[in-house]
């Protein structure tokens, strides 16, 4: 599928690849221009259109791209056995989080990291609220989807249509999600038991 690209559509998918999972957008035309060291951003633009017509990005309706299948990242030859996880853009007010127009790119990921029977998803942290356990602006988290949690695990909860990361805590029929941060701004959030868990984080992918 993949035979077909020149050194250069490789050198742009990695490109955008990289925009994707370090700034959760594909670069503009004057970035990619810029990042492949073209002097016109018509260059650009055509390898844009010539890598959607090659089934390698698809065009959103936003106008900006989503890269289909990571795969084309991959050396050719022998592979570690992957699945294909969803990467997971900022979750809008009012839309689902696992809906279609959340969904960035999807990442081949060993099967080695996930257990079987359970579905999974991956989202980009962001800010500094859980720094102290190991998450860091712009990781990776792999988080297996359920709706239940033990204490102390790390999850994702979705408060007030937002997207939150912290750890679960549950006693005497209250849940305090708490940071484990170094930044003394963030305060634990503290609900009642009738709120939704989204996942729990089983991995943090430093990228």
């Amino acid at each position: 599928m993949f035979s077909n690209l020149s050194d250069k559509e490789v050198e742009a998918v990695k490109l955008i690849r990289n925009f994707l999972l370090h700034q959760g957008r594909t670069p503009s035309v004057r970035e990619l221009m810029k990042g492949l060291n073209y002097k016109s951003p018509r260059s650009a633009s055509v390898l844009f259109n010539i890598l959607e017509e090659k089934d390698i990005l698809r065009k959103k309706s936003d106008g900006s791209f989503q890269i289909i299948d990571f795969e084309i990242l991959e050396e050719f030859g022998t592979r570690a056995q992957t699945v294909k996880i969803p990467l997971l853009g900022n979750v809008a007010c009012g839309i689902p989080i696992f809906a279609d127009e959340n969904i960035e790119a999807e990442v081949s990921i060993s099967i080695e990291m996930i257990r079987k029977g359970y579905k999974y998803f991956l989202l980009r942290a962001k800010g500094d609220s859980m720094d102290k356990a190991g998450i860091n602006n712009g990781d990776l988290l792999l988080i297996r989807q359920q709706q239940d949690a033990e204490n102390g695990d790390r999850i994702l909860a979705l408060i007030d249509d937002e997207a939150t990361v912290k750890e679960y805590n549950k006693s005497n029929g209250m849940v305090i999600l708490k940071p484990k941060s170094t930044n003394k701004t963030h305060q634990p959030i503290i609900l009642t038991d009738n709120f939704r868990i989204q996942g729990i984080i089983e991995n943090v992918i430093k990228i």
